[in-house]
């Protein structure tokens, strides 16, 4: 790997190499054997492909990258995408290739697939409470950063055991959270303890302030807004009194939150304590952690994404499930042929949008059924059998809510030149396919 290479573009493009065959459930049985490389060579379109099926739209995903790199630019904030959202190297580089800083992890099962792939500036977005994650951190080489978090002294004892006698130095935020949520000191007066008993430690820096906002609301409404936005500003309370007391251990801080519901507080509120001048103390970066934007989908996120309730420019849904009826028995009841092993169900359920007779061509829209229930390979849609004729073997195109529960599902997924003109077919081909490392 180029040392100046934000991932490994070697590896990435060996990707290209993979065989695909009977473990990969979005590959056609015809094409069973051959390469991810030939496969994209012979101009495949969706009709080539076989329900249940998720695809991508090329168009949107390239939209999305830009929209948020462009508004994080404008702001002067760093991005280092969730990257658990796709798992998806290939996903990953066109964050970074647009400027993002890194790549934010959960775990370190995930940490451990950015490595492979060369990737450099990772946050693990978690606390590290296992010695051997500890041990393996700490032996990464000297131009990797890998920034983790903090909520209780514990986690500086586990560390502190666990690294006793070494020279290494593990950089670390402390993470502040809030009753209710998930982790994070509760208190900043709890989260200022922590920082001094990091800042004692030999094997560790404090470099920042974290928190996850995403955990307290769940709605955009006054009630969720006022929530995130009071949470937000005990972040930077925290973020004074750890500057007052002198207890970060770099000239360079990191304050970091946001998801993809709230990023645009995330910025009104902390962006004031932005701060590139010397003289005046550490150079201090806010860094948000979007990573379903470039995604983004017809439920949850639609719903609730900034650009969605600023109305400018909205993120476009970038994924799409296709199911094919295999049952109609009864009228107005069609049963089809994904389930919850193949499409996201965790954030609602999905959402019919057209129905054709052939995958891959022209589709009419699907106006008021809907998806009832979900089994493990299986869906029920309701319809109006009135209005709407539905037979064994129609395909059904459904929107998606929640893309983090969407990719788990496929080890690789069909991206097409443009899925989003169902009505007129438009450009079905497929120009990549995206790996994921679950």
């Amino acid at each position: 790997m180029n040392t100046s290479e934000a991932i490994s573009a070697s590896a990435v493009s060996g990707l290209a190499e993979r065989r695909l065959d009977w473990r990969h459930k979005a590959v056609p049985a015809s094409a069973n054997g051959t390469t991810h490389a030939d496969f994209l060579a012979a101009k495949h379109t969706l009709a080539d492909l076989q329900t249940p099926l998720l695809t991508l739209d090329a168009g949107a995903l390239r939209a999305n990258a830009d929209r948020l790199a462009h508004w994080c630019a404008e702001h002067g904030v760093l991005l280092a995408p969730h990257g658990k959202t796709t798992m998806s190297p290939q996903l990953w580089t066109e964050q970074l290739n647009r400027g993002a800083w890194g790549i934010t992890l959960a775990n370190f099962a995930q940490l451990r697939v950015a490595r492979e792939f060369g990737v450099r500036n990772l946050q693990l977005a978690n606390s590290l409470t296992d010695p051997h994650a500890i041990q393996w951190v700490a032996s990464q080489p000297a131009d990797t950063t890998i920034l983790s978090w903090i909520d209780s002294p514990g986690t500086v004892d586990v560390i502190n055991r666990t690294l006793a006698g070494s020279d290494a130095v593990l950089d670390v935020l402390v993470e502040l959270g809030a009753h209710g949520g998930r982790t994070g000191a509760r208190s900043v007066e709890a989260a200022v303890e922590i920082a001094r008993a990091i800042s004692a430690s030999p094997n560790l820096r404090l470099v920042g302030v974290s928190g996850y906002e995403g955990s307290l609301a769940h709605t955009a409404d006054d009630a969720g807004l006022a929530a995130v936005r009071g949470y937000l500003a005990r972040i930077g309370l925290l973020h004074e009194q750890l500057l007052a007391e002198g207890l970060y251990g770099t000239d360079s801080v990191f304050l970091t939150a946001g998801g993809s519901a709230y990023f645009d507080d995330v910025v009104t509120v902390l962006s004031p304590y932005i701060r590139a001048d010397p003289e005046d103390g550490p150079n201090v970066d806010l860094m948000i952690r979007s990573g379903a934007y470039i995604i983004h989908d017809d439920g949850f996120y639609r719903g609730i994404s900034p650009f969605s309730r600023e109305g400018n420019q909205p993120f476009t849904a970038g994924m799409h499930g296709w199911a094919r009826v295999v049952s109609q028995t009864e009228p107005g009841l069609a049963i089809l042929d994904a389930g919850k092993r193949d499409l996201p169900f965790d954030e609602g359920l999905p959402e019919p949008q057209f129905i054709g007779p052939v995958l891959g061509e022209a589709m009419q829209p699907l106006l008021g059924a809907q998806i009832t229930s979900v089994n493990d390979q299986h869906s029920f849609m309701s319809y109006d059998a009135n209005t709407t004729t539905v037979n064994p073997g129609d395909v059904v195109r459904l929107g998606l809510s929640h893309p983090c529960t969407a990719f788990d599902k496929w080890t690789v997924i069909p991206v097409l030149a443009d899925s989003a003109s169902a009505e007129s077919a438009g450009d079905q081909t497929v120009v990549d396919l995206i790996h994921t490392f679950f």
